[in-house]
């Protein structure tokens, strides 16, 4: 079974149990007043409905697993996670001013700021509300897997706001070094070093094993933003389910743009383009082109896919032969081949 084959067959299950929780609420919710359903529950069920390949709280599970434990106790941490990922996106769409998420207007333009922002906070309370609530895990093991979540809030908020504010001040005197403690720090936490390395706590797992497994999740989750960088670029709409090129018209200082600005002889193009927040397809296009030019899309991708093939001995030195070992090894694969 390949990785992609594994979100597939699970991704049904995930999104019913990620939905529990509005189910829980929204019945508490409408004995008080039918409008918290209407200002809150509903549009961020809706919202969570939309919800991608989960492959997060997928992860953890797989992590718990491949060190020995049963995967339905991470399942309340699993969500968890998710719930974060949730949050995380309402809050950035409102930052950079989205205009799509997966194929759909973003919540603040159907609901507004207010509601969008209060909604993501909901979200975001859910990633200790879940843990604490947990009765299949001891009070030692919630302590370890709150300190994980805590960390990784904070890791991201840290990624968040130096995205924001180089953006702020208009900053392009970037280097590549900048770029990956940016992303590592805004998603490779969340996206893969966290959920495997709160799986693995709650599968018993080493202290070996998980410090490997958030290694190999900080590789691959970084892998992960850098093709979800080149995805924006030349996936299509249909691929990126978020605004095609919108990396682009907000000025993001991804890898790619980062690289282009370092060793394009029109380095001084790209950041013009870039600061101009244009929305004109031709103006993207030329862009493209020009990060091309340079090498810099190839660049993206090979400094990925050797991320990915770097972590990998890491992870099998310290867990058995398994298939969760195998799924989270092909895992890696399939996050730098989605735009290939």
């Amino acid at each position: 079974m390949t990785f992609e084959s594994y979100l597939n067959d699970n991704a049904e299950r995930m999104n019913r149990l990620v939905a529990d929780f509005f189910t829980e609420g929204s019945t508490a919710a409408a004995a008080a007043t039918p409008d918290m359903l209407r200002y809150l529950y509903e549009p961020l069920a809706a919202y969570s409905a939309n919800g991608g390949k989960r492959h997060r709280p997928l992860i953890c599970e797989l992590a718990c697993e491949a060190v020995g434990g049963d995967p339905t106790r991470a399942a309340a941490a699993a969500a968890a996670v998710e719930h974060f990922h949730t949050a995380a996106l309402i809050h950035d769409d409102i930052a950079d001013r989205s205009l799509m998420r997966r194929g759909e207007p973003c919540m603040h333009l159907t609901q507004g700021e207010g509601l969008a922002i209060n909604a993501g906070d909901l979200a975001l309370s859910q990633v200790t509300g879940l843990v604490l609530e947990d009765p299949d895990l001891d009070d030692a093991t919630k302590l370890r897997v709150l300190d994980e979540l805590v960390l990784m809030t904070r890791r991201t908020i840290e990624g968040q706001a130096l995205d924001i504010g180089w953006a702020r001040d208009g900053r392009y005197d970037l280097g590549i070094e900048d770029y990956l403690v940016m992303a590592t720090h805004k998603t490779a936490f969340y996206s893969g070093a966290t959920p495997l390395a709160v799986g693995a706590r709650i599968g018993g797992g080493s202290e070996e094993q998980i410090e490997a497994l958030r290694a190999f999740g900080l590789a691959c989750g970084l892998a992960f933003q850098i093709q979800d960088d080149l995805l924006n670029l030349v996936g299509g709409q249909n691929s990126t389910q978020k605004d095609f090129r919108s990396d682009l018209t907000e000025g993001k200082r991804t890898l790619i743009a980062v690289h282009a600005i370092q060793h394009s002889p029109h380095g001084a193009r790209i950041i013009e383009i870039l600061a101009a927040h244009s929305t004109d397809a031709a103006v993207l296009e030329e862009l493209v082109a020009l990060m091309r030019e340079a090498g810099s899309l190839d660049f993206a991708h090979n400094f990925a896919a050797n991320l990915v093939e770097e972590a990998k001995p890491g992870l099998i030195a310290v867990l058995p032969a398994s298939k969760p070992r195998e799924l989270l090894l092909s895992m890696a694969d399939y996050f730098i081949v989605r735009a290939r």
